[in-house]
């Protein structure tokens, strides 16, 4: 989890603000996926657990991604085997060692402001994973997704294990989506899983 963009302590709310339309996110991406060589590989890294709602975000995101059924994109962190702080460090040199020059895209949960909740955000640079629960772990990414899912500033274990689970899984598929959307754009993807996938892009 990224840390917290809170400075100060709020209560849990009960009604997340509404996430962000996936056009913006949509044309961050492409503009970024546009820039990256046709032979460079793009791996995608989700960061999360299953075992908490809120830190759930990347492995679900990782596991909608996988419908797509990619043929030229890598991914780690699903559901099924998500990648948190036990094995980021080898996940990564795995990445290191099957995809040289890889373009890293990292995505994770994190908290921040009650005006916030539900946010999702592009940034430029390596995700710091764990450090708004105070882990020590490698940083991820050339670039990073985040997802505010709940608020920060105080007892963020416990927030996080008390976040709404609609909301992470409805953040989850407006990412995925925006993904899907913007690697077509840049026609980075060989194939998809079903024609119907098209519609997404419509």
């Amino acid at each position: 989890m990224k840390p917290s963009s809170s400075t100060e302590s709020q209560a849990v709310p009960s009604f997340p603000t509404p996430f962000p339309s996936s056009s913006r996110i949509t044309d961050q991406l492409t503009e970024r996926f546009n820039r990256i060589p046709p032979e460079q590989p793009i791996v995608f890294v989700c960061v999360g657990t299953d075992r908490s709602t809120g830190d759930a975000l990347g492995p679900l995101v990782g596991t909608r991604l996988k419908r797509y059924n990619f043929t030229d994109i890598h991914l780690y962190g699903t559901l099924d085997h998500p990648v948190h702080a036990m094995n980021l460090g080898e996940t990564l040199d795995t990445v290191s060692r099957d995809y040289a020059d890889a373009y890293v895209v990292a995505i994770d949960a994190c908290l921040g402001q009650l005006s916030s909740v539900g946010s999702i955000k592009v940034h430029d640079g390596p995700l710091k994973p764990g450090a708004g629960v105070n882990k020590e772990l490698p940083p991820v990414g050339d670039i990073h997704i985040t997802g505010i899912v709940n608020v920060g500033g105080f007892m963020e274990y416990f927030v996080l294990q008390n976040t709404r689970l609609s909301l992470v899984m409805n953040m989850a598929e407006e990412i995925s989506k925006s993904i899907y959307i913007s690697l077509l754009n840049a026609n980075r993807l060989a194939v998809f899983a079903t024609p119907s996938l098209r519609r997404l892009n419509q």
